[in-house]
């Protein structure tokens, strides 16, 4: 049994639908949760300037708690860097184009490549790694453009991205708001991983067959990408000459690459890495990578290049997660952090502020796997709308907390859905807002590809959502 709730329960409670609120009218949670953590400081402190302090200390225990997480996407942007700068994804890629005769070759080559490529370099970086070579490629088997935007996408900002097996930097934000371990979330998102991308990648494919049928192929479409859609990944023009590393030494690089990231994942399985141990191998990984490739192409400028590449990928890092460290701090009162940001605050016997709530919620109603399935769908689905797939992942591992405390078992496969559901809706497959990087590569627009996604996610979130009641 749980314990009696109090004005802090109601209040977090208060601040929770608030939260989601002004998400569904798609506004910026920042400022709710922000007001969230200064409200619960006061009521814990009775104190206006402790409780202004605790806005700050929430910040700090949020950014501590995501600094890992932080830091890897920061690397693995950086070296992606300095791979399109050199011209060395072009290399690793070109074997690949050669397999790309039909529109059927050129949608599920393009989206697996997408889907392996984000694994390790995450989906934005990996867009600008292969857009720009495939793309041409696909459009002359006769894919069009938004066909190729909708492989990318969903293989790379859906499949990829929503399960997060190499970098882990989705479940850990998930496990941690859950207060569950990192693994648990991994495991039991791959089914739900791969039964959400199957049913929405064939969806989309056969869609996209039907729209083809009759249709002349696009042989002679312009393919050609402008310079001013490449500088989107922060590209300049010396970069883009391509010309700093002969040709040998491209195919050399190219080759090493892929190897060493392989040689990892041997290691990780050999030595039984998980989570921050897992990830830390990548990321030195990504550093040994960049800071041998930019010595070797930018010769006396290297040292200075190295630290450009990561001031570049920094700020990619701290640009996605500037959005989640507030909405973090709040969603981090509901477990542990409160205790440690505020004192030891809560009543005798109580397990948690989200705990409590699912206790008390399972003596009133009578909640069972179906409903906490869909409830954290739908929950997830909702995060996801502010077109910052990561920002709303805490609230859903939080809510599968709740329910799974209230149902009394799932709790990694609800933390493991209602991160799916939230990535993929505000990761980059449905928000318009979030889906520009695959767009601005494709010349296409972010509505249309938003359009074209909405029937295949929405069907791949139902069939989820149906296999994860029976998993659970």
């Amino acid at each position: 049994m749980g314990i009696e709730l109090t004005t802090l329960h109601y209040v977090y409670i208060l601040f929770i639908v608030l939260i989601l609120g002004v998400m569904l009218l798609r506004r910026d949670t920042s400022l709710v949760c922000i007001c969230g953590i200064f409200v619960i400081g006061l009521l814990v402190k009775g104190s206006i300037y402790q409780a202004v302090s605790a806005i700050f200390n929430s910040f700090i225990y949020a950014i501590t708690e995501l600094l890992g997480t932080i830091l890897i996407i920061s690397l693995i942007v950086a070296m992606s860097r300095v791979l399109l700068a050199t011209g060395i994804n072009e290399a690793i890629v070109s074997p690949i184009t050669r397999l790309i005769r039909t529109p059927s070759q050129a949608y599920w080559i393009t989206g697996l490549l997408m889907m392996v490529m984000s694994w390790f370099f995450w989906p934005s970086p990996a867009v600008a790694l292969i857009g720009a070579v495939l793309l041409p490629v696909s459009v002359r088997a006769g894919l069009p453009p938004v066909g190729v935007a909708m492989a990318m996408n969903l293989f790379g900002h859906g499949i990829a991205l929503s399960g997060d097996f190499v970098i882990q930097g989705a479940p850990k934000l998930t496990a941690a708001a859950a207060g569950i371990p990192v693994q648990s979330v991994v495991s039991a998102s791959v089914p739900l991983v791969f039964v959400m991308g199957l049913t929405a990648t064939c969806t989309a494919y056969w869609l996209l067959q039907r729209e083809l049928a009759g249709k002349e192929t696009l042989a002679g479409r312009e393919t050609e990408l402008s310079q001013e859609k490449l500088t989107l990944y922060g590209q300049d023009d010396d970069a883009l000459l391509g010309n700093m590393l002969s040709c040998t030494a491209k195919g050399l690089l190219a080759v090493m690459v892929p190897a060493l990231f392989l040689l990892d994942v041997g290691i990780m399985y050999a030595a039984e890495l998980q989570g921050g141990d897992a990830t830390a191998l990548v990321g030195g990984t990504a550093v040994f990578i960049l800071v041998l490739i930019a010595l070797l192409a930018h010769r006396n400028q290297g040292l200075e290049k190295i630290t450009a590449y990561f001031i570049d990928g920094f700020k990619f890092g701290f640009t996605v997660f500037g959005p989640v460290i507030p909405i973090a701090a709040f969603f981090y009162l509901g477990d542990a952090g409160i205790s440690q940001i505020m004192g030891k605050v809560l009543p005798l016997g109580s397990q948690g502020l989200v705990n409590d709530i699912g206790m008390a919620i399972a003596s009133v109603v009578p909640l069972n796997a179906g409903v906490g399935a869909v409830t954290v769908t739908v929950v997830g689905a909702i995060t996801g709308l502010d077109g910052s797939g990561f920002s709303g992942i805490s609230l859903a591992g939080s809510i599968a907390h709740l329910f799974a405390a209230a149902i009394g078992s799932g709790i990694a496969i609800l933390t493991a859905l209602g991160q799916i559901a939230a990535i993929w809706v505000g990761g980059g497959t449905l928000v318009p807002w979030a889906l520009i990087p695959a767009a601005a590569i494709c010349g296409v627009s972010p509505f249309e590809l938003a359009r074209r996604n909405f029937w295949p996610v929405l069907l791949g979130l139902l069939v989820t959502t149906l296999t994860a009641m029976y998993l659970i």
